[in-house]
């Protein structure tokens, strides 16, 4: 199963923990992220003839800060972490762009937290500039902004991080490096019966029993964080693969077929896992009517809904929020995210995208909903 699942990906989210990052808190391992970053620019180049869209989450700012501030254990204030964070997080940033530049790629920082994927208008603008990233061939490299969380907004490690961002992107797969070859049925340090775990289902509530454990002196997480993250991955049909991130060539292997680390696969299809997100699980905000012309296209091509095939708004919603697409006769036939608030989208019904900055004063998006953000509800 891992080779086609890995094989077969498009888009691909890579997680890779402080302790490789670091070398266990040693300092940021050059040699290593250099590895990393070698794989990552093949991957995006077609190096197999395929290519494909990478986003690297990486933890490790607040272990090199740790580093370079010269303390030994992790603090538990949060102000000592996020002072950290702001140390380490230069460097960090740095050794990634200074890497995927010799190796003829883009890079960009991207801190987020967990209010940015909690309230649906920095969702979207987060999964806006995501997707925009990877389709001008950029590597976007991700890491919690750990110099403004608190405890009540902290994703609590990078392992769930990893996991929301391939929902925020729909991945298809999820690759979670660490300094583990991947699951077993008990902790091999501890039992020597423990067998390896080479697939499993995401989800499996017995796979928690099995990783139960802390993580280093140096990262928070554990197996256990791990297990939770594809579970949640899964949600949105993306399956998952723990690996040792110190294979040779690892992500180059897993995309080969080859059958590295731990598999745990989604049980929903990407396609089915979106819609059914936005067409049961997601209160409606409002709607927008629209001619029997764009109607066709949304339905029968699956195009974008474009203002000016809209002819009437109804409701209050904001940019972000779910909205139904009614055609002429005024049944629903799509529903999506809207990229313009219903006093915006009011402004620019029947106008072509070259009017609207003169209208809002701005320009942004030609769509008032991308085919990629709006699932059917009426087939053709």
């Amino acid at each position: 199963m891992v080779s086609s699942v890995l094989r077969d990906a498009r888009r691909i989210v890579v997680k890779v923990g402080s302790s490789l990052v670091t070398n266990e808190g040693r300092g940021l391992d050059e040699a290593a992220i250099g590895e990393w970053c070698r794989q990552l620019a093949a991957l995006v180049r077609g190096a197999d003839g395929t290519s494909r869209e990478v986003v690297m989450v990486s933890s490790g700012a607040i272990a090199e800060g740790m580093k370079r501030l010269g303390w030994s254990t992790r603090p538990s204030e949060v102000h000592e972490l996020q002072a950290a964070a702001a140390v380490g997080q230069m460097g960090l940033a740095q050794m990634y762009e200074t890497k995927l530049r010799e190796q003829g790629v883009g890079s960009a920082q991207v801190l987020l937290t967990h209010a940015d994927l909690a309230d649906r208008e920095r969702y979207l603008n987060a999964r806006s500039t995501l997707l925009t990233l990877l389709r001008l061939g950029v590597v976007p490299v991700i890491n919690e902004n750990d110099t403004v969380v608190n405890d009540e907004i902290k994703f609590g490690d990078n392992d769930t991080l990893g996991a929301l961002v391939a929902n925020l992107v729909e991945a298809d797969a999820l690759v979670i490096l660490t300094d583990q070859k991947g699951l077993y049925t008990a902790d091999p340090r501890r039992d020597p019966t423990a067998t390896f775990v080479h697939e499993a289902k995401a989800g499996d509530p017995t796979l928690e029993a099995m990783a139960g454990g802390a993580g280093s002196s140096i990262g928070k997480g554990g197996m256990i964080t791990k297990i939770l993250a594809a579970k949640r991955a899964a949600g949105s049909g993306a399956s998952t693969v723990i690996a040792w991130g110190r294979e040779h060539d690892v992500l180059l292997r897993l995309v080969a077929g080859d059958a590295i680390g731990t598999l745990l696969v989604a049980q929903t299809a990407k396609k089915q896992a979106r819609k059914q997100w936005m067409a049961d699980h997601l209160q409606l905000r409002g709607a927008v009517t629209v001619d029997a012309g764009a109607a066709a296209k949304v339905r029968d091509e699956g195009k974008s809904l474009l203002p000016i095939g809209m002819t009437g708004v109804e409701g209050d919603f904001a940019r972000g929020d779910v909205i139904a697409v009614r055609g002429p006769d005024g049944v629903e036939i799509a529903r999506g995210l809207a990229n313009y608030a219903s006093a915006e989208a009011r402004l620019l019904c029947r106008r072509a995208s070259g009017e609207f900055e003169r209208l809002l004063g701005y320009s942004a998006e030609p769509e008032m909903v991308h085919r990629d953000n709006m699932v059917l509800t009426q087939q053709a």
